[in-house]
Order: structure tokens, then C-alpha cells, then sequence
């Protein structure tokens, strides 16, 4: 059995009646150059059957140990269904982008079943123009950035035909599910193991606290900078470079979030972006980032709650090494970079956020690549899941301010057309993860000469959150 690492199980822990942990995207598929100009659940079900030997997440189910005593496991479901994964739905007419939006958001908002596999597919017919939108959901506990980019391009094709595929094997599939008494068996030998987890945790996670969820704690602030001083002295280490401190500002979207969502989504030529990027000497990323700062200025602005400082951003980065691919759950660091709403001009704001992103890079080489995996063994299995909701909790309470306003994310794709089950894919939008705190998350991913945006949002802190996107479109113009 594969077991959970804390930073997966914290996917886990953070769900609850208004919040999911699950991540996914919306594909958008033309069914033309599909065999007979179709493409249904059957066809859908047939690729994931031919390629199951090859994507093992999609049978993983969750084995829970007796009273919490450990982190869960990952067991091969004895009774998988793949049918019960893939599903079809309809628009009424007309089928339009709003009302894709709104279907999409109604599904974003359900959790998945965790007696199952935890992922699910939609085929979703209807849409203006007979495109077929395939929605997928998969739990970040099982997947972040990469390894789902992982397995999207094992289930995507680069011709129409598709491609040889490994014959599938049944070895290991279908294996035992372990006993409550085996199980119990394993916690109560893994309790031993925590206080020398945390020991080897110690240098690394204290000093760096401020860049963990665990920065809305008391008192963490300086802790990390005591044990940043001591790192210094005793250890002769020289520790992460030092930065300003980033104090995020409270604003309507770091409330409490609901059990609602808004999705909404558009697309932008990339070669505009490159054409901003060319002239102001920065990078695709500082354009989209400036971008995103512009629009959401817009949005404060409309609603009288601007800010005098900065926003600020979280922004998830990858730390997996070649020769951790394939291996799938999380391995990432979660950095903050100054989101510039404060600054009125759209050229000011680009190069001052040029600057910040430079600096963000920096102390993300010198940061531990398992930082987050470190802090999270500080906490006791039994206990994870109250501990991980409280940090949520204190960054909405009254005194307390949240570690971080918003989630801006951007995740470079394949520049060539890829195909499913021979429909070619015409755009990828992300749908990803909104909580208490942070109720606003815009992703952003390049595919075949776009740029595509999927934005989340609390449906009633931001109840208008759909004139997000033009004002994104706008604010790439302001640069041009």
C-alpha cells in the first residue's frame, strides 16, 4: 500500500461542508474530427479502460486508519467502476458560456465519494457551436500541477487516430482491502515515528513558517524569525534570503467562504501577451501576474474596498525533480509575491512586478523543496484535520489576517493540437480550489497559441466576479 504523505492527507483535511479539496479542468472538444463526428462516455471510457495499466491514481481509493492514529493509504479498488466515473450531462438551449459556467460550478461544488476513486468526468453536450465540454474532477490529494499534466498526457493523443498503448495487465489490480484491525495495527506502530519526523523537520520548517499555511498561527511570525537567528548563529547557516514582510490586507473575498461557486473562463492570444512581454523586457508570467492585479483592482475599486498596500498572492510552484515523475501526489511550495492593486498605471504596475517576481524566484531556490511535507509532520495524525481547519479559521476571525488574499497560478501547456478519443481538444481551462481565507483563485494555462483563464470564485463574496475576465482583456490592452 501507498501512504498519504501529510502535505496529500492536508488536501484531505481541508474539506468540509463548504469546502472541497478537489482540482480539475474543463476541456472544450470538437467532436468533428471524431470517428463518425461523435465523442460520448463510451469512447471516453474505452481510452481510460485501454490506458488504466498506465495512469494507477485513477484506481486508488482511500484506506483509513482507525481513529485518525496515521495518515490514510492508497489501496487498488477491488470493485472499480469505470462507468460510475464517467458520465454525461446536457445544456438546455442555447447552451451558451454562462451557462457552462454555472453547470460547471454546480459540479465544482459537490465533494467526491471516498469510498471511490477520486476523480469523475463529465461529458457535458448542449454547447453553442457543437462543441463537447469534458469536465474533470480529481482530488489534490492524489495529483497537483505536474502529475495531473501527467496524466492528461496519457490520456490525450497528438493525431486523431490515437497511438499504440502497452496491452493493459491485470497485475495488482483488485488488491485486498487491509482489515480495521491491520490498520489499527499500522497506526499504532507509525506513533512512535512522529517526534523523530518532527526533530528532522525542525531546521528546516520553523525558520521558514512564514511560507506554510501555518503563517495565520500566533506568534509564528516570530518564531520564525528566532529560529531564523538561531539557524544563523549556531548553525552557520545562512538560512533563506531575507524579504520585506508580506502582510495581506483583509478584503471581501477572505471571508468565510460558502458552499457556493462562480466559474467563470476566456482565452487571450498568447502572442499578445509575448508582444507586452517583448517591449517591457519582462516575462510571459509578470504579464499575466500584472494582468491579474489590474483586473482585480477593478474589482476592489468597484466595490469601495481598495487598499492602500499591496495584495498578497499565493502562488504554487512546482518542486518536482525528473525523477520524481510519475510518482504523482504533491510535491510544492507555496510562495507569496505582492499583487500591486495599489498601483493605479498598468506599465508601473508590469515593471514593479518584474522586480517582485524576480525576488519570489530567488527565495524559492533557497527554500526547502519538502518545506510544506516538514511543517505539516509537526502535527499529530490523530489531530491533522482540527489543526489544518483552524488555520483556515484564523485567517478569517476578526483580529487575524489571512497569509494570503488570492491564488494566482500559471501553468505552461503543449503548443500542438491534442485529441481525445479523436475529438481535438480546442481549449483547457483550469477549475481549481477556493477556502476560508481565500475565496478567489485564478489559473491560468497556455495551449496551442492561447492563453487559457479559469477564475473561481465564492459565489457570495463575489457575486459579480464574471466581469473579472474583460477587465483581464482590458488591462492586457492598457499594456499594449
Amino acid at each position: 500500500m501507498r501512504q498519504l504523505t501529510s502535505l496529500d492527507a492536508q488536501f484531505l483535511a481541508l474539506e468540509s461542508t463548504r469546502q472541497t479539496g478537489h482540482v480539475g479542468g474543463l476541456a472544450i472538444l470538437d467532436p468533428s474530427t471524431a470517428p463518425g463526428g461523435t465523442i460520448s462516455a463510451a469512447s471516453v471510457q474505452q481510452v481510460i479502460s485501454e490506458r488504466i495499466s498506465l495512469l494507477p491514481p485513477l484506481r486508488w481509493r482511500l484506506a483509513e486508519v482507525p481513529l485518525g492514529l496515521d495518515h490514510p493509504y492508497w489501496i487498488d479498488d477491488a470493485d472499480f467502476d469505470l462507468e460510475y466515473h464517467v458520465r454525461e450531462i446536457a445544456l438546455p438551449a442555447p447552451g451558451g458560456d454562462d451557462q457552462l459556467g454555472e453547470q460547471v460550478a454546480r459540479i465544482q461544488a459537490r465533494p467526491l465519494d471516498r469510498s471511490r476513486p477520486l476523480w469523475e468526468i463529465y461529458l457535458i453536450y448542449g454547447l453553442e457551436g457543437g462543441h463537447v465540454a469534458m469536465l474533470t474532477k480529481i482530488h489534490h490529494a492524489v495529483i497537483d500541477g505536474m502529475s495531473g499534466a501527467e496524466i492528461m498526457g496519457l490520456l490525450l493523443d497528438m493525431q486523431p487516430e490515437g497511438r499504440e498503448v502497452p496491452e493493459a495487465s491485470e497485475n495488482g489490480f483488485g488488491e485486498r482491502a487491509p482489515g480495521e484491525l491491520e490498520m489499527l495495527g499500522r497506526g499504532l506502530l507509525a506513533l512512535p515515528r512522529y517526534p523523530f519526523r518532527a526533530l528532522r523537520a525542525l531546521p528546516h520548517a520553523i525558520p521558514n513558517i512564514e511560507d506554510t499555511p501555518f503563517a495565520t498561527l500566533p506568534g509564528a511570525g516570530i518564531l520564525g524569525k528566532l529560529a531564523g537567528e538561531v539557524q544563523h548563529v549556531v548553525l552557520r547557516d545562512s538560512g533563506t534570503p531575507d524579504r520585506a514582510k508580506l502582510v495581506a490586507p483583509k478584503t471581501t473575498f477572505n471571508g468565510r467562504v460558502s458552499a457556493h461557486r462562480r466559474f467563470i473562463f476566456g482565452r487571450i492570444p498568447l502572442a499578445d501577451i509575448k508582444a507586452v512581454k517583448n517591449v517591457h523586457g519582462c516575462t510571459v508570467n509578470d504579464v499575466a501576474v500584472s494582468m491579474c492585479a489590474g483586473a482585480v483592482r477593478r474589482w476592489l475599486v468597484a466595490h469601495d474596498e481598495l487598499p492602500d498596500e499591496a495584495l498578497v498572492a499565493q502562488i504554487p510552484v512546482s518542486v518536482r525533480t525528473g525523477d520524481q515523475m510519475g510518482t504523482f501526489g504533491n510535491r510544492i511550495l507555496l510562495m507569496s509575491a505582492p499583487l500591486h492593486t495599489e498601483i493605479s498605471a498598468p506599465v508601473e504596475r508590469l515593471l514593479r512586478t518584474h522586480d517582485d517576481m524576480a525576488d519570489m524566484k530567488e527565495r524559492h531556490r533557497a527554500l526547502p523543496a519538502e518545506l510544506l511535507q516538514d511543517a505539516n509532520n509537526f502535527i499529530p495524525p490523530a489531530v491533522f484535520a482540527q489543526a489544518a481547519q483552524l488555520t483556515f479559521r484564523l485567517s478569517t476571525s476578526r483580529p487575524g489576517r489571512p497569509a494570503w488574499n488570492l491564488v494566482i497560478s500559471n501553468v505552461p501547456g503543449p503548443q500542438v493540437p491534442l485529441y481525445m478519443a479523436g475529438a481535438r481538444l480546442v481549449a483547457n481551462y483550469p477549475v481549481s480550489v477556493i477556502t476560508d481565507g481565500m475565496g478567489l483563485n485564478i489559473t491560468l494555462m497556455s495551449y496551442c497559441g492561447m492563453v487559457d483563464f479559469g477564475i473561481v470564485a465564492d459565489r457570495d463574496q463575489m457575486p459579480d466576479a464574471h466581469l473579472l475576465m474583460g477587465w483581464l482583456k482590458d488591462e492586457l490592452a492598457a499594456l499594449a
